[in-house]
């Protein structure tokens, strides 16, 4: 089986919603260079591949390994930690998942919390309310979700989650694609 080093990049680059001159500017490397790369019309050096799938957040053994062997199960000690969007937990259940087309989060919040106002950006969204009330804001409509109810839209238009109850939210979250 012959491995497309350029077919692998541009399929990375796409699913990371990157245009070849973004790419490029991150690898700090030639718009020209990319295209090339990726119509396999030119060899690259380990370190240019290596800025590339830095720039994707690819690990080069991630990036030759067989895609039949890619990872499917997720322990609780794999999870990653996100500081700063206003809730008690923020835990990406798959590392790496910004580079795949959804993004899985687990959400933690305590009475009082709320996110900050986002949107609007491409992609959809989906919850799956686990303990609580989550409230969930979509421009002027507010939505009072309980536990092991479900919540789905587009995100076109601005949002915003909060717990506005006396119990903590849990809640696995789903975004595509992928906003950090």
């Amino acid at each position: 089986m012959e491995f497309k080093i350029g077919k692998k990049v541009k399929a990375l680059r796409l699913a990371s919603d990157l245009t070849q001159e973004e790419l490029a500017d991150r690898a700090r490397l030639t718009k020209g260079f990319i295209s090339q790369l990726e119509n396999d019309q030119t060899s690259i050096s380990v370190d240019s591949l290596a800025d590339i799938l830095e720039a994707l957040g690819v690990t080069l053994s991630e990036f030759f390994s067989d895609s039949r062997d890619t990872k499917v199960v997720y322990s609780p000690s794999e999870r990653v930690a996100v500081e700063g969007w206003g809730v008690s937990k923020f835990e990406l259940l798959v590392p790496g998942s910004t580079n795949n087309l959804m993004d899985p989060i687990l959400l933690e919040i305590k009475p009082g919390e709320k996110m900050e106002q986002r949107g609007p950006h491409p992609g959809e969204q989906f919850g799956y309310v686990l303990s609580g009330t989550l409230t969930l804001k979509i421009e002027r409509k507010t939505y009072k979700v309980p536990s092991r109810n479900c919540f789905y839209f587009e995100s076109d238009r601005t949002h915003q989650l909060m717990n506005n109850g006396a119990t903590a939210v849990k809640l696995l979250w789903v975004i595509t694609p992928p906003q950090m």
